[in-house]
């Protein structure tokens, strides 16, 4: 860089000059970021569809766009290492007006269906093809237009990171504005115009920043620090420590998303939070005098770790405003203190574009490991734990208190590993009352780490160990009660538990039943026969009347097509003679349903099935129209919904494959979002009329659950008896909720009907 200090008969820029530069550099750098951030969630949801509306499309989205920043970064440090003010200016307007011939957005045509297999690297490819070369040349902005800015003699240059906060500024209100203001109110199709617009503008503030730059005296001065000037390049292990901090909370952030969206939405309203708070983070410890000082951080990181073991040791899914609230505060403190060590040990600005290459590597590696690593290594979520272990690392050196006491840390943390850890192996009254406290336990180790570092002050390391262990008694101790088996898959992880006795073999995602089956009847006697099915698909509920309402009022053997596996359950809901024709996403989900170890329906009930692999909107498309008498949707049993099977569109297909008398029916069961308002929307918009059933079967301890069911049919006699019953309500679409369609869905409604309404 040509940044150093030069004689001083050099004419410095006038005070109007550097306002302008000011005022022009923040405002590229501000419109830069509101783009680069606000094309996540809008290009992400375009792609959603494409996999079943899977929360993990976020987390391998996530790991596209910090590779492609670390790209960006690596192409300005490059590009700035030209001491020729011209050729950067030159090829970085001639790369956004390349990047800009690609816009609008779009899906490349090549990648109009997912593979069977490979969906992680399949998802890459399309982000590459799709939106690689815009978003390219946007991540390169932020590190480039500082570098240009300290060219250009502005005093300020010497410190020029107080325009990294401006960037994550743009950042912060982008992620925040998009559930809040332009997904509620605009089409994809609009909100694409926008960003088109918006790249216009920008590549316009781009050019003024670089004629900026170019009017720049020649050999202008630099208003730094003479030891600034001086300072010395920064050293491998600073620089590696650099990537550890920005690893820890990047791969944090995924890790967190995936753990509050399983249980709401796979929905840019949850992937936006916890990403807001992360580039909230930035713009804080950047500030020259940050609102929240780096020690107070630093004192409240370890409580925040303590929060994460209290959280993941009691659970908490229940209550939405626990599993967003807390998680999120607790990773907003961690991030803060890794982000605010970086702030502290940042160089000098002549070293700015290395440094932001160093983030940026960090940033991709936690992001590669929490968003393609760890799911093709661990059954469960392990790296949520594993970086909350990690980040005990991230605090700077400690100056222990009380030397003495401190000395015999290790041997009492191993005496109590061994307390804690050895029941597990063994049988008799220790063991039973470990199990019995395992929360309690749990939580208390992990609440020990914060005391000890807030009282003792103790090294990053005894931190770690101590942390480490308490994750390690909630794997050892789980919440669930019985044997647990878990199966991951791109679609998440489920959980396969055996009740205590071995009463109840129960599926679950996150902390959703799918379904559950019977092994043993009240007195402990093994059940024989034909599983008969429980949970949501009970003969007495909404799925279940209306299968048989279908079938009496036709008279005959049903076609049908069930969308969703789960535990294979409506196996046993077929009669003999009856053409069942199943569609699944998830080939794992099959495989357990089908293995009688674990549910016994297809086994007993279907054995030789063969579900359609395959996104629904994909395959089911292709069946031919005005076959089926039923229809069922059962793609809602996990609070986390496949958004584009309730739309306008989606309602449309399924109603083309009825037969002339048939019904759709759609399980939308789910604790936090108001969905039956959305299916009776999306079938009055196909002109059906919908009938709701929202009951409370007062069963639960025998896995006998209420459900939420809607029933759409053209006319009154094609529900047959339902349409008569005082158990389903003939419900007429709310003019005051706009129907969701593939370019339009409002989570944040959904959300604020459900806790309106306080069901």
């Amino acid at each position: 860089m040509d940044s150093i200090v030069q004689p001083a008969a050099t004419v410095q820029p006038s005070a109007s000059r550097n306002r302008l530069l000011l005022t022009v550099y923040t405002a590229a750098i501000f419109v830069s970021a509101l783009l680069l951030f606000s094309v996540q969630p809008l290009f992400t949801k375009m792609v959603l569809p494409r996999l079943g509306g899977s929360p993990a499309v976020w987390s391998v989205a996530m790991v596209f766009f910090q590779s492609l920043l670390l790209a960006g970064y690596a192409y300005a440090h490059l590009l700035m290492q030209v001491r020729n003010r011209i050729v950067p200016v030159v090829v970085h307007l001639v790369l956004l007006v390349l990047a800009f011939a690609t816009l609008p957005l779009g899906v490349a045509g090549a990648y109009g269906e997912p593979p069977a297999s490979g969906y992680a690297f399949w998802l890459l490819g399309l982000f590459v093809v799709s939106i690689g070369l815009p978003f390219f040349a946007l991540a390169a902005n932020n590190p480039l237009l500082q570098a240009w800015f300290v060219r250009t003699g502005h005093p300020a240059g010497h410190d020029p990171y107080f325009l990294y906060a401006s960037s994550n500024i743009g950042s912060f209100l982008a992620l925040l504005s998009y559930p809040f203001l332009l997904e509620p109110i605009f089409t994809l199709h609009t909100q694409n115009r926008f960003w088109t617009g918006g790249y216009g503008l920008l590549i316009l503030l781009i050019g003024a920043c670089g004629a900026l730059l170019l009017r720049s005296p020649p050999l202008a001065v630099v208003d730094a620090r003479t030891e600034e000037i001086n300072a010395p390049a920064p050293g491998l292990v600073t620089r590696l420590r650099w990537i550890f901090l920005a690893a820890v909370p990047s791969g944090l952030l995924i890790a967190v998303t995936a753990h509050i969206s399983t249980d709401v939405a796979a929905a840019p309203l949850l992937w936006v939070l916890p990403l807001s708070l992360y580039l909230l983070t930035w713009v804080v410890v950047f500030q020259s005098r940050p609102l929240l000082p780096h020690k107070w951080m630093l004192m409240l990181q370890p409580v925040a770790i303590a929060g994460v073991v209290v959280l993941l040791a009691f659970g908490g899914e229940q209550n939405l405003l626990l599993t967003l609230g807390g998680h999120q505060l607790c990773f907003f403190v961690i991030a803060m203190a890794c982000h605010g060590e970086l702030a502290r040990t940042r160089p000098a600005a002549k070293y700015l574009t290395g440094f932001y290459v160093a983030l940026s590597f960090g940033g991709m590696v936690g992001g590669l490991f929490a968003g393609l690593v760890a799911p093709f290594t661990f059954s469960w979520i392990a790296e949520y734990p594993i970086l909350v272990a990690l980040a005990a690392l991230c605090r700077p050196s400690a100056n222990e208190r009380l030397a003495g006491i401190v000395k015999w840390y290790w041997l009492a943390l191993a005496v109590l590993a061994v307390a804690l850890v050895a029941p597990s192996y063994t049988t008799g009254n220790i063991s039973t009352w470990f199990e019995d406290h395992r929360v309690w336990v749990a939580g208390s180790v992990g609440v020990l780490a914060a005391l000890l570092t807030l009282a003792l002050n103790v090294g990053r390391w005894k931190i770690f160990a101590t942390v480490a262990l308490a994750l390690a008694l909630i794997r050892i101790y789980p919440a669930d009660e019985g044997r647990v088996t878990t199966v991951r898959s791109f679609f998440g992880v489920h959980k396969i538990v055996e009740t205590p006795g071995g009463y109840f073999h129960v599926l679950m995602h996150g902390t959703t039943i799918h379904g559950a089956e019977r092994f043993r009847n009240n007195d402990g006697t093994p059940v024989t026969g034909r599983p008969e099915p429980i949970t949501y698909y009970h003969k007495d509920g909404g799925i279940g009347q209306a299968v048989t309402a279908i079938r009496e009022r036709k008279g005959a053997p049903l076609k049908v097509a069930a969308i969703g596996v789960g535990s294979g359950t409506l196996a046993c809901a077929a009669q003999p003679g009856e053409d069942w024709k199943f569609f699944e996403i998830d080939q794992s989900m099959v495989d357990a349903a089908s293995d009688s170890k674990n549910f016994r329906y297809i086994s007993s009930c279907m054995p030789g099935l063969k579900p359609v692999i395959g996104d629904a909107r994909l395959t089911f498309a292709k069946e031919p129209d005005g076959v089926y008498d039923l229809i069922i949707v059962d793609a809602y049993s996990s609070d986390a919904i496949p958004i584009h099977l309730a739309t306008e569109e989606a309602m449309k297909i399924y109603k083309d494959k009825l037969a002339p008398h048939g019904a759709v029916v759609m399980h939308v069961s789910n604790r936090h979002l108001d969905l039956e308002t959305v299916v009776v929307g999306i079938a009055d918009a196909n002109d059906l009329k919908s009938w709701v059933y929202n009951e409370d079967s007062g069963r639960d301890g025998d896995y006998i659950f209420s459900t939420d069911v809607v029933i759409s049919a053209r006319e009154e006699e094609d529900v047959g008896k339902l349409a008569s019953s005082k158990s389903w309500e003939l419900t007429e679409a709310d003019d005051r909720v706009r129907v969701w369609t593939d370019d339009y869905s409002n989570i944040l409604g959904a959300l604020y009907r459900r806790l309106r309404d306080g069901e």
